[in-house]
Parts: structure tokens; sequence; C-alpha cells
């Protein structure tokens, strides 16, 4: 399976993505000091859909509630382990379709920058968990201590595409306990969920933050996030960011106790907004886009730049 690395020409950080095992991003390191969380690695991904790194969450984000939603005039029924459906351990589907699919064609590459494109439209097992034709092009790109991630989706059939899916970063710092790590996060609004994870209706705002994780446990979503929102982890000599710079209107924070990562899920919609409404659309001809970027930072180094 061919891996991808890519280097920061400006800086000791590098990064790997695999497009053949669904564009996933298998490692951001800084000095050889892996930044992602591998957890149980690349195999798992490959063959039960089990997460890690950065792997994108398509077409939709987080889970439904039900196997059948209505969207664009379209009626669908989902049936989970058909046709990449997955299903989280209440039976909802979860986390979209793409999930290591090997459809991914590398359209450019350099030794900073990756395109990886798509045909939805072309693949009928995809179009029948989300019957609407469109290109799906992922750009990632290296340069200083940033990952940027540009995602476009082209509506090419005669059909809107509703716009709900997602990534799923997992960060770490190495070296230092989880208690002492600080999450940082804007202005949010907090949508209450039930205990299957679903949004019930209520919300509320929740000014900037900043907090020590502790034994703090997250699997929490937000909406109103407004472009360039800025979310961020840091302890010992590193600080990781990442900001929503657009198209990311929505996001999840997860942070399990049982493992050290903590996860800033940059999304198109909150969680089962293919039901619910609440998503826009790349109209027919249009192309619509959606980034984030991933910042590294060293502490002492942003320290050592201020006069004593």
């Amino acid at each position: 399976m061919h891996v991808v690395k890519l280097s920061d020409p400006t800086s000791s950080v590098t990064a790997q993505f695999v497009p053949e095992a669904g564009m996933i991003g298998t490692s951001l390191s800084d000095a050889g000091v892996e930044l992602l969380g591998q957890r149980r690695g690349l195999d798992a991904y490959l063959t039960a859909g089990k997460t890690m790194g950065i792997p994108i969450l398509y077409p939709r984000a987080n889970r439904l509630g039900d196997n059948a939603y209505t969207a664009v005039n379209k009626t669908v029924t989902l049936t989970p382990g058909e046709n990449g459906v997955r299903a989280d351990p209440n039976g909802l589907p979860i986390h979209g379709v793409l999930a290591a699919y090997p459809g991914w064609r590398i359209t450019a590459q350099t030794e900073n920058e990756l395109t990886a494109e798509l045909n939805f439209g072309a693949e009928s097992q995809l179009l029948a968990s989300f019957p609407y034709p469109h290109l799906l092009t992922v750009t990632v790109r290296l340069i200083q201590q940033t990952l940027s991630v540009h995602t476009t989706v082209t509506a090419t059939g005669n059909v809107a595409v509703p716009l709900c899916f997602g990534f799923h970063p997992y960060l770490r710092l190495p070296d230092v306990p989880r208690s002492e790590w600080t999450i940082e996060t804007p202005a949010l609004r907090h949508l209450a969920l039930d205990q299957r994870g679903l949004p019930t209706g209520k919300s509320t705002n929740q000014p900037p933050a900043s907090q020590k994780l502790g034994d703090t446990t997250f699997d929490d979503a937000y909406d109103s996030v407004e472009d360039g929102a800025v979310f961020a982890v840091s302890g010992g000599d590193h600080r990781i960011e990442v900001h929503f710079e657009c198209g990311y209107s929505a996001a999840q924070i997860f942070a399990p106790p049982s493992e050290d990562v903590v996860c800033f899920e940059p999304m198109a919609a909150p969680t089962d907004a293919l039901r619910r409404g609440g998503y826009r659309c790349a109209t027919p001809g249009e192309t619509a886009v959606a980034a984030f970027a991933i910042r590294l930072q060293r502490i002492r180094e942003v320290a050592n730049t201020f006069p004593d």
C-alpha cells in the first residue's frame, strides 16, 4: 500500500497519507515525535473501520438517528454492513461510508502537497447510500509547521449535494500526562445529547474557555462555530491548534477516558443533520469548499521569541 510522505520545507515536521486507504492521514510528527493518536493502527482501519490518525467522515460525520433519511427530495434506507455503512453500539449508522475506501486517485503530488479525488457519482456502491453525484477532492499541504486540509465538493448531477461531512483528527501530546493537558475552545453553542449521542434540541451558549483536561472526558457536540475559530491542546513543549478556517460550522470534542488523545472534529453540519436539516448544499454545477488546518508549535520556541 502506497504511503505518501509530505515534508515541510521550513521545519522538521512531516506527515503521511494513504490515498488508497480512504485518504487517511496516518502520521503528523515533529522531529520524529508522533502527534497523532495511532490507536489500533492502520490495519484495524482497513479491516474494521476503526478510526485513527486523521480519517475523513463522509458523507456525514458522527451518527444518524435512524437507518433512513430524506434529504433533497430523496429518501434513502441504509443497511449496516452493506455499501460501506457501519453501525455504532446502538445500531445507528456512524461516520459515513468511506472508511478505508480504495477508490481515491492521486491527481497532484509534490514534496509538501498532495491532491486526491473520488468520483462519487461513478461508484454505484457509494450512490446506494448517498445518491447525490459529485466529485470529492481533498488537498493536503504541509508548510510552516501547519498541515492544511482543503476539501471541495462539486455537484456533477442535476441534484444538490448535502454537505454533512467532517474529519476526526486524533491529537496527542508526547511525554505529558493527559491530566496536565490544557484545552482551549472558542465561543460555541453546546448541544445537549441523549443517551444515544443524538441532539435533544436543547442548547446553551458557551464562552471561550481554557481548562486542564485532568480526568474530564468529552464526547460533546457544538454548533455556531465561526470561520476562523481555533481549538487547541497544549502541554510540555508542544501546542497543537486546529483552525476551522471555513465551511465547518459544527464540531465534536472527543476525549475518551481510556486513551491519551483529544479530538477537535471539524463538521460541515451538526450530528444527524441529514435527517433533521441544518446543512448547506453544493448546487448542480457548483463547487463547495471547506478547510481546516492543524498548526504545531513548540512552546519554548514561542517563549524565546519575546525579550526578557
